[in-house]
C-alpha cells in the first residue's frame, strides 16, 4: 500500500508540472494588476479544462504528500 501511494505521488507530481507547463503565457506580472485587458478576458473552454485538470493532480498530489507524511499509510 504504502508503494502505491509513493508511486501514484510521483505520477501525480510528474503530471501537475507538465499541466503547468502546457499552460499559455498571458505575460501578467505584478504590473498588470486591474488593467483593462483582464477584467474583459476570457477563459477558453480548452483552457478551462486544463486548469481544472491541473487542480485535479495537484490535489491528489496534496492529499498523497499528507498521507505519507502523517504516516497514515503503512
Amino acid at each position: 500500500m504504502l508503494l502505491t501511494f509513493q508511486i501514484i505521488q510521483i505520477l501525480a507530481a510528474f503530471f501537475t508540472i507538465v499541466l503547468i507547463l502546457l499552460h499559455a503565457a498571458k505575460s501578467e506580472g505584478i504590473g498588470s494588476i486591474g488593467s483593462p485587458a483582464q477584467m474583459f478576458s476570457s477563459v477558453s473552454s480548452i483552457e478551462k479544462g486544463l486548469n481544472i485538470i491541473t487542480w485535479i493532480c495537484g490535489i491528489i498530489f496534496m492529499l498523497c504528500s499528507a498521507c505519507l507524511s502523517w504516516g497514515l499509510i503503512k
